[in-house]
């Protein structure tokens, strides 16, 4: 059951972290938060997973999404601060 549970989570941090590739077209993206919400939801399922007491799996879910959610705010925060890139003209 625990080989379980961690092949699931291995298989769906791979599948985040391929997708997360997939964020447009831009010259220079501001995607830190969609970075930080991936990384926030890896990290807080990791550590839901490894917190005292029975239902693995349940804390390993709200974990990561906790995790997801103040990695999103705490990226959003550096987009907002970061300003946007001009566009210069391609090749000239």
């Amino acid at each position: 059951m625990k080989l379980k549970v961690v092949k699931f989570m291995l298989a769906g941090s791979i599948y985040i972290a391929v997708l997360s590739g997939c964020t447009g077209q831009e010259a220079v993206p501001s995607n830190a938060t969609q970075t930080g919400a991936v990384t926030g939801a890896l990290a807080g399922s990791v550590i839901g997973y490894n917190t005292k007491g029975h239902n693995k799996g349940q804390r390993a879910v709200i974990g990561g999404l906790l995790g997801a959610a103040a990695g999103g705010a705490i990226g959003h925060a550096v987009d907002s601060q970061n300003p946007e890139a001009e566009e210069t003209g391609g090749w000239e």
